[in-house]
């Protein structure tokens, strides 16, 4: 049959799936036709699941993929299957959780081997095409694994059946509510600090990943608690992601994460997720410090996402590659003689500042850096406003070279972090294009991945999706209330309720009550419904819908809503909080719900106001903030002046900048 006989990858819009497209190995998209086939031939599944900026998924595809006697021995032995995580996050969850459950060390390329049902039964990452490193040959790997299904068949099958429970148990399973406690909040902030690195900030350990949940969880307890030692540690860390060599100092933008310990030697390959989160935190940490280096590095973040990574039918792209002309961070790094030959007699004293040397620091090649100025983020964003032009003149340079591939698809969730973001920052620095490139962006996503009957995870520039998830609708949430609270648009509220409408029509578990399936229901090539309770790179589902629903319900003054978030946190928290890692956004989120603050400012002119611009000069997390024009109607809001309303109730109107600071410290 033509699905099995052939490589199925070209009809694919995902850029990823489109670079294995010409592979000799018979790849089928995970779908129905591919499922049905394995279960006709009943031949066991070889599932491979990576991403386009993976730089071991490109060495596996170079070594084995592409070779013929490896693909003849997978096409003769298996149904192949390639899944981008990116395109199915569900497919990414589920098989990255069976890995985990067998013991095994997670990581990109995953390679899971399953039952013609779609049940896993034995896995790992990437296999070498001969054995090295410590780790066998992939080809002895593949008829090893397929003798021991044939000649164990019974077992095998048995075996696939009880993780497959297990996993139904770990990932749609249910557990008794918990009620939500500030000592809980403050239980896992301890945790935080517990494994907090001291002397290069962030989780102790290499490698460094700028955990954006956690991150977060050290800002709120600055926020709740106003304590000192969780402020220094979110300042520390972001100063060393701002200053090391994990931050592109020429173009902009962050790279995944660094190799060391020290945010030194980047995996050069950049998402778009974690340059969002990493806007969101440098407003927090200028709020906190007025430093230059924050503003800057959110200057040169979004001015990035503006030159770079903006797509021309809408969106921002999902990542750019590690790699160019086939070599990891080729495109990013610098010898002394090339800078030198750019820069002439600048050169000397911009070496100096950005650690290029004649050896180098890496391999030969110089990571531009300031770390040396972590201690001073001051003196940091001197320096880099010292050597502005000396910047462009390598970026010039560097716009010569072969630049890394971009994964152009665009994902609603990835994009709404950035255009949260990029509006938060645009309300705290009152700048109006970038204000205006959040909503336009959120306008074009809307108008392109909304329609009647759901949110679409994916658009390839020219067609959306037919499925979406439930951090799609989430993420999109959240930042139609950054919209709405940055612009008074009103729009953008309802915009915020329609999308809230259609998350609990197609992902609310009506059945048990429970609370949202990252899945939509009723989709054929879903092998398990589950939740999506635990963060990965991002905050989950879970946590995502709990805050982006008490934000909605605080701003509509919506009671039924309130109730609602209240009983899915506390079912969320009895499944959750038995979990050892991914609790982070959880925690934060119920943060909000404890909170449950919204500031009301109602004054004649928002860009004028005192009170506004003190609410915004103070960011919060747990808090929510709208802004009335006087005489508004509103029975509740009719005298001038700031309310702090939490709990259900409102305090009396106060009328200055430092009334409101005593009432924010006090409550109400």
């Amino acid at each position: 049959m033509t699905g099995i006989t052939q490589n199925r990858l070209s009809a694919s819009a995902s850029p990823y799936l489109l670079q294995h497209k010409d592979n000799p190995v018979h790849w089928q998209p995970w779908d129905d036709l591919a499922l049905a086939e394995a279960r006709k031939q009943d031949r066991p599944i070889l599932l491979s699941i990576g991403y386009a900026a993976c730089h071991w998924c490109h060495v596996m595809a170079h070594e084995s993929f592409e070779d013929t006697d490896i693909a003849a021995l997978m096409n003769s032995l298996y149904v192949n299957i390639k899944v981008d995580r990116e395109e199915r996050p569900d497919i990414d969850q589920l098989y990255m959780a069976a890995l985990s459950a067998m013991g095994e060390q997670g990581g990109w390329p995953l390679t899971m081997i399953l039952t013609p049902e779609g049940k896993p039964f034995w896995g790992g990452t990437y296999f070498p095409k001969e054995a090295r490193y410590g780790r066998p040959g992939f080809a002895d790997v593949l008829v090893k694994v397929e003798t021991a299904w044939r000649q164990r068949r019974h077992e095998i099958d048995a075996n696939a059946d009880r993780l497959q429970a297990h996993l139904k148990q770990e990932l749609a399973g249910s557990a008794s509510p918990v009620t939500i406690s500030p000592k809980i909040i403050s239980d896992f902030s301890a945790k935080v600090t517990a494994i907090y690195d001291p002397a290069s900030g962030g989780i102790t350990g290499a490698p460094k990943f700028p955990n954006a949940p956690f991150l977060e969880t050290l800002w709120r307890t600055r926020a709740r608690e106003q304590d000192k030692a969780a402020r220094d540690r979110f300042l520390e860390t972001v100063t060393a992601i701002a200053l090391g060599g994990i931050y592109d100092h020429i173009g902009g933008g962050l790279a995944r994460y660094s190799v060391d310990g020290q945010w030194l030697v980047p995996h050069f390959e950049k998402m778009l997720y974690d340059n969002a989160h990493f806007i969101r935190h440098c407003v927090w940490a200028y709020a906190e410090t007025q430093s230059d280096l924050f503003r800057l590095r959110i200057k040169e973040t979004i001015g990035w996402l503006q030159r770079d990574m903006t797509m021309p039918a809408g969106g921002f792209a999902a990542s750019l590659d590690a790699d160019s002309e086939g070599i990891e961070g080729k495109y990013y790094v610098w010898s002394w003689e090339e800078v030198k030959d750019i820069l002439g007699d600048d050169a000397a004293p911009f070496s100096a500042a950005y650690d290029i040397s004649s050896g180098g620091n890496w391999e030969s090649s110089s990571i531009l850096n300031l770390s040396a100025f972590r201690a001073d983020p001051d003196r940091a964003g001197a320096e880099i406003i010292r050597f502005a032009n000396e910047r462009a003149l390598l970026l010039k340079r560097r716009q010569t070279r072969i630049p890394p591939a971009l994964d152009g698809k665009v994902l609603a969730d990835w994009n709404g972090y950035a255009i949260r973001a990029i509006a938060e920052a645009a309300r705290y620095f009152g700048s109006e294009s970038w204000l205006e490139l959040a909503d336009q962006q959120f306008r074009i996503l809307m108008h392109s991945m909304f329609g009647e009957d759901r949110l679409s995870h994916v658009h390839d520039g020219k067609n959306a999706a037919s499925f979406g998830f439930a951090t799609d609708y989430a993420a999109m949430i959240n930042a139609a209330l950054a919209l709405y609270e940055a612009s008074g648009q009103h729009e953008h509220l309802t915009q915020a309720e329609n999308l809230a409408k259609t998350l609990e029509k197609n992902h609310f578990d009506y059945e048990s009550s429970r609370g949202f399936w990252m899945q939509e229901q009723g989709r054929s090539d879903t092998p398990m419904q589950t939740w999506n309770d635990l963060d990965e790179a991002n905050p989950s589902a879970t946590s995502q819908i709990i805050e982006a629903f008490t934000r909605l319900a605080l701003l509509t003054d919506d009671i039924e809503l309130t109730e609602f978030v209240n009983r899915i946190t506390t079912q969320a928290a009895g499944r959750i909080l038995q979990s050892r890692f991914g609790q982070g956004g959880f925690i934060n989120a119920a943060d909000t719900v404890l909170a449950a603050k919204k500031l009301v400012v109602v004054g004649s002119d928002r860009s004028s106001d005192p009170l506004w611009a003190w609410a915004t000069a103070h960011p919060d997390p747990r808090r929510i903030d709208v802004f009335l024009a006087s005489g508004n109607g509103n029975p509740q809001f009719t005298r001038e002046g700031a309310y702090l309303c939490a709990q259900m109730k409102c305090s009396p109107p106060v009328v200055t900048s430092d009334e409101l600071e005593i009432l924010m410290e006090e409550g109400i």
